[in-house]
């Protein structure tokens, strides 16, 4: 009998035993055909591949994540995320889709790519309520019947809006979940769960919900995991404290590692193959975080046809040098040779190309002075201030005296930053202001309008002067990041597809981002992710105080915080 080709002098990660074993493996028409010890003795090829002792694991699947976070559309993405090993993911692509509605999610599953990428329907667009912030495009019952009927939807994207799903029951994001269990009852369900325990929990999980990706705790891990909630590990959560529960308890069937948000600038240097070395790192047995990144998920996602080294299932492999340090010596997707070490990341054989109307979506006036001056009466002014941490992305409400001078809040003197969002899609044009303390500490501003996850344009700094200079740049661009000191724009990443991807390629758009990143420290920021700290300050379901162009919210009551508390 012949097959397309033959590996042989190679270890073989064998899932269902979790361990290595020296064995010859056959491929026929993309898939494993035979795996064994001489066992391919019978078979004939035309190919046949020396592995020279390196280890091979199934492909990679990563499923939760967003493609937009890389700054990339999917058919650049997929290049740059076959380099380190993955092979499938399941996209929730809620940031085109609360720019562009279903149109942006359209275009995005049209996109070909060798990647296998499937969707998860964003269940949260918005993340909270149109009340509480406006976004572009939303997804309501009927959007939700039309994209189940897609075969590349799988999921139901990360449900989110916290009061919603636990004390309203008419609430739209209720509404989605029924459907969903009415229509495709089989269909995992992930959500949004931070700091949730107890009774809250048992009502978030009550309405189907089965996942949780944010940010975990050894408490948290083991309340979930034991009350039959799957969980997804991402980077912040990688930490030596949660992997001695997952190896304590075995809970290696209930996990699955993620990566939730990369950008463009650590792409470059790896994906999900980096936090399975994190995770090794922090005390996953090599076997089992490979197994956490390609089995566990692949039954998570109901796949039946992957994630492990078998015969019938699809040839997505890589060969590696050094299991434990995860870097590919060659990915193969089906049976084919996609990236080799040392190769480049290549860009697309034909550029991506969206509708017209996706490269001019920034509708916002250039602003002035007067716009970021806040007006006030009195002596001082007792304020909300958003607080940062210097880890993870939640935040908290302190109080802070500010003082008034001639009318206006003197913000510019109180050690704070100001930070403003103002609606860009053209329907209100409303404007919010916010102070932040751990922002910046050097004369300066920052902008975006990749603001998680309504993307309105988010600005923040420490003088008029330089927000002015952020504010009019992002519109002139039609939105993207920078950073801008003694009213110069010291770097920019522009992001012209909906203020949120560009078409350019991967390690160019790396490039400006790493530059953004660099000018955000120098302004003093300082977060273990700046760029994601900062972009998520407007993300009113991340605890506990959050932005929106309608203004500061409470995240887990949803009641509207007022900037100025008291004067005195």
């Amino acid at each position: 009998m012949k097959v397309d080709k033959i590996i042989k002098n190679v270890q073989v990660f064998n899932s269902f035993l979790k361990k290595f074993e020296w064995k010859d493996v056959a491929i026929l028409n993309g898939k494993f055909f035979l795996i064994g010890i001489e066992a391919t003795v019978d078979l004939k090829s035309d190919v046949t591949i020396d592995a020279n002792g390196n280890y091979m694991i199934p492909g990679l699947i990563d499923i939760h994540m967003h493609i937009e976070s890389s700054m990339v559309p999917p058919s650049i993405f997929s290049r740059a995320g076959l380099t380190h090993g993955v092979t499938t993911i399941v996209a929730d692509a809620h940031e085109i889709v609360n720019v562009f509605g279903v149109e942006g999610m359209d275009a995005f599953m049209n996109e070909e790519t060798e990647m296998d990428i499937f969707y998860a329907i964003p269940s949260s667009v918005p993340s909270t309520i149109p009340a509480l912030e406006t976004t572009g495009g939303f997804i309501g019952v009927e959007e939700v019947h039309q994209l189940l009927n897609h075969p590349k939807v799988i999921a139901l994207g990360e449900a989110m809006n916290f009061d919603g799903i636990v004390n309203d029951p008419n609430s739209l994001i209720r509404q989605i979940l029924h459907t969903i269990q009415e229509k495709k009852p089989f269909m995992p369900i992930e959500g949004h769960v931070p700091l949730v325990s107890g009774l809250d929990l048992a009502k978030f999980m009550y309405q189907g919900i089965t996942a949780d990706h944010t940010q975990q705790s050894p408490e948290s891990i083991y309340e979930k995991i034991s009350n039959g909630m799957f969980i997804e590990l991402q980077r912040k959560s990688l930490t030596k404290e949660n992997m001695e529960v997952v190896v304590n308890n075995q809970f290696y069937e209930y996990c699955a590692i993620v990566t939730d948000d990369i950008m463009a600038d650590e792409l470059l240097k790896g994906h999900l193959n980096a936090n399975v070395q994190l995770a090794i790192e922090a005390g996953i047995p090599v076997e089992e975080a490979i197994y956490m990144s390609t089995y566990t998920p692949a039954r998570r996602m109901g796949f039946q046809d992957r994630g492990a080294i078998t015969s019938g299932f699809k040839a997505d492999f890589i060969l590696l040098e050094d299991p434990a340090t995860m870097e590919a010596s060659a990915v193969y997707k089906a049976g084919n040779l996609v990236h080799k070490k040392g190769n480049e990341i290549a860009y697309p054989e034909t550029k991506p190309v969206f509708p017209a109307s996706f490269y001019s979506s920034v509708h916002c006036e250039k602003a002035k002075w007067d716009d970021f001056k806040i007006q006030a009466e009195g002596q001082t002014a007792v304020c909300n201030v958003i607080r940062i941490a210097e880890v993870g992305t939640f935040t908290e409400c302190v109080q802070r005296e500010i003082p008034i001078k001639n009318g206006y809040l003197d913000w510019e003197s109180s050690g704070l930053a100001l930070i403003v969002v103002m609606e860009r899609y053209g329907k209100s044009g409303n404007i919010a202001y916010g102070l932040v303390e751990n922002a910046l500490t050097e004369k300066g501003a920052i902008g975006t309008t990749w603001a998680h996850d309504h993307h309105n344009l988010m600005v923040m700094g420490t003088s008029i002067e330089d927000l002015v200079v952020a504010q009019n740049k992002l519109v002139e661009i039609q939105g993207g990041y920078l950073t801008v000191k003694n009213e110069i724009v010291v770097s920019c990443c522009p992001l012209l597809i909906g203020g949120i991807i560009s078409d350019e390629p991967i390690q160019v758009i790396g490039q400006k981002l790493s530059e953004v990143r660099q000018g955000m420290i120098d302004l003093g920021y300082r977060n273990a992710n700046e760029i994601m700290s900062f972009s998520t300050l407007s993300l009113p379901v991340s605890p506990a105080i959050k932005i929106t162009d309608k203004g500061l919210f409470d995240v887990r009551s949803q009641r509207q915080i007022p900037l100025v508390e008291e004067i005195r």
